[in-house]
């Protein structure tokens, strides 16, 4: 039965899109825990490690990330392993999430000038060092616009789990439309509700890039 939609349905919504935000906090730390590991390989003086780490951030960001999700959840079922929306869609996204950051955090890394290198390799500084005292720091400067970009399209690309059955923003809008046949009252909502979501995220950055320029 078709009806309007009303102060029930948007309080869904709502509700949906703290699964939005959890999905993207798993994802994020996750993805951010190691696409660390698989930036450090990349930067290391080693070409194998080197190649490990390409190899790994070429098969994430060279496949879809759709396809990732069915791979986790459809994929495992064939082995006679069910898994659950929530345990593919934060898998599948962590994944992707750590070839992007890795890839981010490496070109920061990258940005510093050479001769900073230098500076600390002539004060006997090992590379470990370097990286702690020296590099790192200026790169989490550079990395802060980019790696808070990523997230606001990580938060809008959590709308994707939807195909798998998991339950967030997306999902809950295309439920409440099937009720009511209003889609563009209720992708209104939902439009409405990312921006809630991605535009304070926006403005933290430029507050955080601009609080670190001046400490700089």
């Amino acid at each position: 039965m078709i009806r309007e939609p009303n102060a029930l349905d948007v309080l869904y919504l709502i509700a949906a899109a703290r699964w939005t935000l959890a999905l993207t906090a798993l994802a994020f730390v996750g993805g951010g825990l190691s696409g660390l590991l698989v930036m450090l390989m990349r930067v290391v003086p080693a070409r194998p490690i080197n190649w490990l780490a390409i190899g790994w951030i070429q098969a994430i960001q060279g496949t879809p990330l759709l396809a990732q999700l069915f791979v986790f959840f459809f994929g495992f079922a064939i082995f006679g392993y069910r898994v659950s929306p929530w345990v593919a869609a934060g898998a599948a996204f962590s994944l992707y999430a750590s070839a992007f950051l890795a890839e981010i955090w490496r070109g920061c890394v990258e940005a510093v000038p050479r001769t900073q290198w230098e500076a600390s390799a002539a004060l006997g500084l090992g590379f470990g060092q370097q990286l702690r005292y020296v590099i790192v720091p200026q790169a989490f400067r550079i990395a802060i616009p980019p790696t808070v970009g990523f997230l606001v399209q990580l938060v809008k690309n959590t709308s994707l789990a939807s195909v798998i059955g998991f339950v967030e923003l997306t999902r809950e809008g295309q439920i409440t439309t099937g009720a009511t046949f209003r889609p563009f009252t209720v992708y209104g909502i939902v439009a409405i509700l990312y921006f809630c979501i991605c535009f304070p995220l926006s403005q933290l950055s430029r507050r955080l890039e601009r609080k670190l320029n001046v400490a700089h």
